[in-house]
């Protein structure tokens, strides 16, 4: 027997995709995930290779832990970050393809436009 999903359902299932999605709209939290795509970095790493500071690194760090996007491992006095889900870098590629095709459209038109524009000069 199907069950039909109503709207508060509907709801209730795509909050958690919104939150991961929210995890994801902050560009410094998009720049960690890049920063360790390379392999697991201490905070102090991470700091150089992205130039954020400490405080703000934690931060970030801490929400994409709670996640499940990245994991922490401590090593003698360290903590290392490491990417939990690689799967997270195949939907950025995606979107970032995205952009990117819609970014060469919108030259073509202005292309088109400007070319369009000095014919009837």
């Amino acid at each position: 027997m199907s069950k039909t999903l109503s709207p508060k359902n509907t709801s209730e299932i795509l909050a958690p995709v919104a939150e991961y999605f929210k995890v994801l709209s902050e560009t410094s939290r998009l720049q960690i995930l890049s920063c360790l795509r390379t392999g697991p970095m201490n905070v102090t790493e991470m700091g150089e290779a992205t130039g954020l500071g400490q405080a703000n690194l934690s931060k970030h760090l801490k929400v994409l832990t709670q996640a499940g996007l990245v994991s922490r491992q401590q090593k003698g006095v360290s903590v290392y970050y490491a990417i939990s889900d690689p799967v997270i870098f195949d939907l950025c590629e995606l979107v970032c393809d995205r952009i990117g095709n819609q970014i060469q459209k919108r030259a073509k038109e202005f292309e088109q436009i400007k070319a369009f524009s000095t014919l009837s000069k």
